[in-house]
């Protein structure tokens, strides 16, 4: 596992230099307001993913996506986030699509997507840096 963590700390650095690592590293936590995270893994009901997440720094938890193929990670879910204290945070439709060895991901709300982001498979899950969508 210290492998599958190294990838992960590796993925997220990665992910801060893409969406503007200079803000990232900055004092004010607010410069990675639009950042987050999250680390799908195979529950034990086919078509279903376990999810832990965060946002920013101030916000994470738990989560669980529906409706989703038996094998693999790429497909169509519903999906709902809670906060660690259990209340709810939000619920998307969750579209998953592979292309090689990268995965990109689309959080929507009727229709219209929310968020956006990229990841790949490891050990264990698939981890997705993210961020939401501004009009």
């Amino acid at each position: 596992m210290p492998r599958a963590s190294t990838t992960i700390v590796s993925l997220a650095a990665w992910l801060l230099v893409l969406g503007g690592a200079q803000a990232a590293f900055a004092d004010d936590a607010t410069d990675i307001s639009n950042i987050g995270f999250v680390f799908y893994t195979k529950s034990h009901s086919p078509g279903t993913l376990n999810a832990r997440w965060m946002f920013s720094t101030e916000y994470g938890g738990p989560g669980l996506a529906t409706g989703g193929p038996r094998d693999g990670f790429a497909g169509n879910y519903h999906v709902r986030y809670f906060y660690e204290n259990g209340e709810f945070s939000d619920e998307y439709d969750l579209v998953i699509k592979k292309s090689g060895d990268t995965y990109q991901a689309r959080w929507l709300v009727d229709g219209r997507v929310q968020a956006v982001g990229v990841g790949m498979e490891l050990e264990g899950g698939l981890a997705i840096g993210w961020r939401r969508v501004t009009n």
